[in-house]
């Protein structure tokens, strides 16, 4: 049962989220293209006004260029139910072709509520359910130890609260779908996984440790056509989620064509923007941009990639453990970070939300690696007018819950005391980097020097914790087998 420290907690957390709501969001008052918030908005004013087949089509109504749609229909069916709800309240939201660049005040109301509202009823509940599957111990101190590091990462709270996405919805559907698994309700936690990927198609990054701890499930089954059978319905399960989803585009290849051309713009290329992941950090030394072309590019990052997925996801299959399955989820998800080709600098909370399973078993790493995540998005939260709820938010959790841990996992040891004056130095020095980039300009010589500076510092550490992860999942299994 749920107690008062805990719905304390929550409410907390759902404060903190309404704070930072008050901020200023992407693109506001920046015209013709504004940021995520009118993209949010404008896909609200397309599904309201035009039919399902034209949501992903280039037409006089529906200009691409101008925010076109590009997540999965799910994300598509949500714009429409705000844009019905926006609609009855105030027709100038989303009249088309009239609605652009809206920014009243009761419009950005409507806005925020509608991501609190996704937090409340979705994410929020999700890091609660995970919380009870996940924590051994299920006395109600250890599953508030637990809670408020996940309910109040400062990554999440600024990029759909503050700089305005969704991701709460994507990734609460996710971490529901791993309590599920993980609780062995596989056929539950396979619809709501496909849901989860129906609303972000990066929800990929989280896909084959997924579909090979379910495969495996159905190999471990004891006859044969208890295999097939398993297999059969986890297959149905996934199928007709899909189907029903994509049924308005299912009527030909085209319709299907152009959808699925949307959600994967090849033509984009690798570097959008200083995201700390490998290629970035490497274009600084050798300007790989420049020697290789868009489709080699794409080749390079496919086989770097599935160089490393497949050893992980391959021991996965034959060292099936709840622990290896947490680990392989973090581990797969940062080598698409790291390695595949367009990577925005948001997709690292696709890494961060598997980690928040992994405090129970690695409490100070994690959470020294939340913290650097937050960091990465630095430049994102300069440009957005969020600086101020960054250092506010990241310094609390820094303090807060670095003493949570220290006491309630008695980190006493000397090996353990030297981590974590380690990690200590480590972001206070990150915050001097932060400090320093806002008040020092960069040499007309280099522009981006700040920009590239955060990326380099935190891929070195996003490197570290890689390395730690596939460290844990590879020789902690080889040991605990061969003490078996």
């Amino acid at each position: 049962m749920i107690n008062a420290n805990i719905l304390a907690a929550i409410s907390v957390a759902i404060a903190v989220r309404a704070i930072v709501s008050l901020y200023s969001y992407s693109g506001q008052g920046q015209p013709p293209m504004y940021g995520d918030y009118e993209a949010q908005r404008h896909w609200q004013e397309i599904t309201t006004n035009l039919e399902p087949k034209y949501w992903y089509k280039n037409t006089s109504e529906n200009d691409l260029l101008y925010w076109g749609l590009d997540y999965p229909p799910l994300t598509a069916y949500h714009s429409y139910l705000l844009g019905i709800i926006a609609g009855k309240y105030n027709e100038s939201f989303v009249g088309l072709t009239k609605s652009r660049g809206v920014e009243s005040e009761t419009h950005k109301a409507f806005m925020r509520l509608s991501v609190l509202f996704a937090d409340v009823v979705i994410y929020l509940p999700a890091l609660v359910l995970l919380c009870l599957v996940i924590v051994n111990q299920q006395t109600k101190k250890s599953l508030l130890v637990y809670l408020i590091p996940m309910i109040l990462y400062p990554g999440q709270i600024l990029i759909d609260n503050g700089h305005f996405q969704y991701n709460n919805i994507s990734l609460g559907l996710f971490l529901l779908a791993i309590a599920a698994i993980c609780k062995e309700k596989y056929y539950l936690g396979s619809f709501v996984y496909t849901l989860a990927l129906n609303y972000k198609q990066m929800e990929l990054y989280h896909a084959f440790p997924i579909f090979i701890y379910l495969l495996r499930t159905c190999f471990d089954q004891k006859s044969f056509s208890q295999k097939i059978k398993k297999f059969s319905l986890v297959a149905s399960i996934v199928v007709s989620t899909c189907v029903v989803l994509w049924l308005p585009w299912l009527g030909s290849l085209n319709s299907i064509l152009e959808v699925v051309g949307r959600l994967f713009p090849i033509g984009r290329g690798v570097f959008e923007d200083k995201v700390s992941n490998f290629w970035c950090v490497v274009n600084v030394v050798y300007k790989i941009k420049n020697k290789l072309l868009n489709q080699q590019m794409a080749m390079l990052c496919l086989s770097v990639t599935a160089a490393f997925v497949l050893p992980i996801n391959v021991h996965l299959f034959f060292n099936k453990r709840k622990e290896t399955f947490l680990l392989s989820l973090v581990s797969t998800a940062m080598t698409f970070y790291l390695f595949s080709f367009q990577v925005h600098e948001k997709s690292i909370l696709l890494v961060a939300a598997p980690a928040l399973c992994l405090f129970n078993s690695y409490p100070l790493e994690t959470l020294w690696f939340l913290e650097i995540t937050v960091f990465s998005m630095f430049p994102l939260y300069v440009k957005d007018g969020l600086a101020m709820p960054f250092f506010v938010l990241l310094l609390i959790y820094h303090i807060f819950v670095k003493d949570i841990i220290l006491k309630e996992f008695n980190y006493r040891q000397f090996n353990n005391r030297v981590l974590s004056t380690i990690f200590s130095t480590s972001v206070y020095f990150m915050f001097i980097i932060a400090c320093v980039s806002l008040f020092a300009p960069a040499p007309t010589n280099y522009p981006h020097i700040w920009s590239l500076v955060i990326s380099v510092y935190s891929f070195a550490h996003f490197f570290l914790y890689f390395c730690f992860c596939i460290w844990q999942q590879f020789v902690n299994d080889f040991t605990k087998i061969k003490a078996a």
